[in-house]
């Protein structure tokens, strides 16, 4: 009896020394931020986003799903458990470091303005934007700049960048400040062929607007997910796995933007 006792106690222990089973993650996106996240043809996920967390998940060798969220409740969402993990395109800033803890940046960005072609538009003061009408998506650091730069403006918000480009496409908006790549992609490939509008001024870099660069957010107690993703993130920038993503979609390395 006592031999069998101590076999099973070693075979208990084989058992609890095993390796655990690969947990699943989800990752929340927007789905609505072309080229970085949004609905294919066939309503799937895709992006940039969606490929390098993909990626990221691969490497951490856990399995992940993708779920859409409207951007004013991105955050939100993570707090309340309904995924792991923002990869989003979100800027890492102060004020959301009070809410979520950020990876590593993933990405390098800076803000635009953005008019219909030969506007004319050169005075980008408070001034200067005096009653225009200037749009942002809603829940952005881009709506945060308007408001504080611009307190005079008609200012105009929109739940989707989509809708921003839209109003802009169409003659409703005099200038709109979004994320410089996403509305370089717009401006050059607008649906027509055709494009109605084009990038004016200098690129916005303030940090206390673009921040340090575009992370990865998870819940702040989720210290050990956090750094799982900013070791992942290393491997494929060093395998090569991210710049080829990269140059599905740009034609710079956005991770230096050079």
């Amino acid at each position: 009896m006592k031999t069998k006792l101590v076999a099973l106690a070693l075979a208990a222990g084989t058992l609890l020394s095993l390796p655990a089973m690969a947990e699943s993650l989800t990752i929340g996106t927007e789905g609505a931020y072309p080229p970085f996240n949004f609905q294919d043809t066939a309503g799937n996920l895709a992006g940039f986003d969606v490929e390098i967390g993909l990626a990221l998940c691969a490497r951490m060798k856990v399995e992940c799903a993708v779920v859409a969220q409207d951007w004013d409740g991105i955050i939100p969402g993570l707090q309340a458990k309904k995924y792991d993990m923002i990869i989003a395109s979100m800027f890492i800033t102060e004020e959301r470091k009070k809410q979520v803890s950020f990876t590593d940046p993933y990405y390098l960005a800076a803000m635009t303005h953005a008019a219909a072609k030969g506007a004319g538009i050169t005075d980008f003061t408070n001034e200067g934007m005096k009653g225009k009408a200037i749009g942002a998506q809603s829940g952005t650091t881009q709506a945060d700049y308007v408001a504080a730069v611009y307190p005079d403006a008609d200012i105009k918000l929109y739940p989707t960048q989509d809708e921003v480009n839209l109003d802009m496409a169409n003659g409703r908006l005099d200038l709109q400040v979004g994320d410089m790549i996403p509305l370089l992609d717009w401006v050059t490939k607008n649906d027509d062929g055709k494009a109605c509008c084009e990038l004016i001024g200098e690129p916005i870099t303030d940090p206390k607007f673009v921040g340090d660069g575009v992370g990865i957010a998870v819940r702040q107690e989720d210290n050990d997910l956090r750094e799982k993703l900013n070791a992942a993130l290393k491997e494929i920038r060093a395998d090569g796995t991210y710049q080829k993503i990269n140059d599905k979609y740009f034609t710079i390395d956005i991770y230096t933007m050079k």
